[in-house]
């Protein structure tokens, strides 16, 4: 394997912070990571146990739709969280991510990636990342949020079906150059922890800012596409629990969504 994901390959990177090496595990193949995070969490794994993939059989998406897994080109993996947060508050694990995930890019020296509300992240046009978040708990309690994240690092368009080619990107397509996942994997998680130790401090307020400032959302003009309704309208921010505000043509109040699948126009 010339671009290694396994526990040894990214041990040196990892260290002092929420994910710990004897909290990875690495699998070839999987059907899911998401799946196979959710089980472990069930089962008991700490916070912080990473599940990694080389490739998926059953990779997943939001609203159900299909994440294209080839083998050894991407990154595939899902992180165990359990935050002491209220169950609606879950979702925000979605921005942290992507906010986090968005610094990990740029710092390949990567210009115009996007965080597009909620989940995910965009280069030169099209799709660079997805991030699909599931939480487990009761009233009033959560059990545990795993977080899937699945990056197009050096896929080629013919990696992926007909449908999805032109909506993928790369980042090898973008650099012009093969990039290493484990420095990137260990990179982001570094992130993440920074951002996420924050929030648990802070509070919601600082991810929401650093996310609005990052955003390539806000102030553009998008299509909102709910279960029973769809409308258009500017995306103007996000408010204090992390839902977008949208303004419709004359209408004088903001629109809030709190969950819906949002197409820039």
């Amino acid at each position: 394997m010339s671009d290694p994901l396994t526990r040894e390959a990214i041990a040196e990177y990892l260290g002092g912070c929420l994910f710990l090496p004897e909290r990875y595990s690495f699998f070839p193949s999987l059907d899911s990571t998401n799946t196979w995070a959710a089980r472990m969490a069930a089962e008991g794994a700490p916070e912080g146990s990473v599940v990694v993939a080389d490739g998926q059989t059953l990779g997943r998406g939001r609203l159900g739709r299909v994440w294209e897994s080839p083998p050894g080109v991407n990154l595939y993996f899902s992180m165990i969280l359990r935050p002491r947060v209220l169950p609606q508050y879950s979702a925000q694990m979605t921005l942290i991510t992507g906010l986090a995930l968005a610094e990990a890019v740029r710092g390949l020296g990567v210009q115009g990636v996007e965080i597009k509300w909620p989940n995910d992240l965009l280069l030169d046009g099209g799709k660079l990342a997805g991030i699909l978040t599931e939480m487990a708990g009761e009233v009033g309690k959560v059990h545990y949020v795993v977080v899937g994240v699945g990056v197009n690092v050096n896929g080629e368009p013919e990696s992926y079906s007909m449908e999805i080619q032109p909506l993928a990107r790369s980042l090898r397509g973008h650099l012009q150059k093969t990039v290493k996942r484990a420095p990137l994997l260990a990179d982001f998680l570094l992130r993440f922890a920074g951002w996420y130790d924050r929030y648990l401090r802070e509070g919601f307020a600082p991810i929401r800012e650093a996310w609005v400032r990052d955003s390539g959302i806000c102030g553009k003009q998008v299509r909102v596409n709910l279960m029973e309704d769809t409308f258009s309208g500017e995306a103007v921010d996000m408010d204090r629990e992390g839902f977008l505000l949208v303004r419709c043509p004359g209408e004088h109040q903001l629109r809030r969504v709190i969950a819906g699948d949002i197409r820039l126009l």
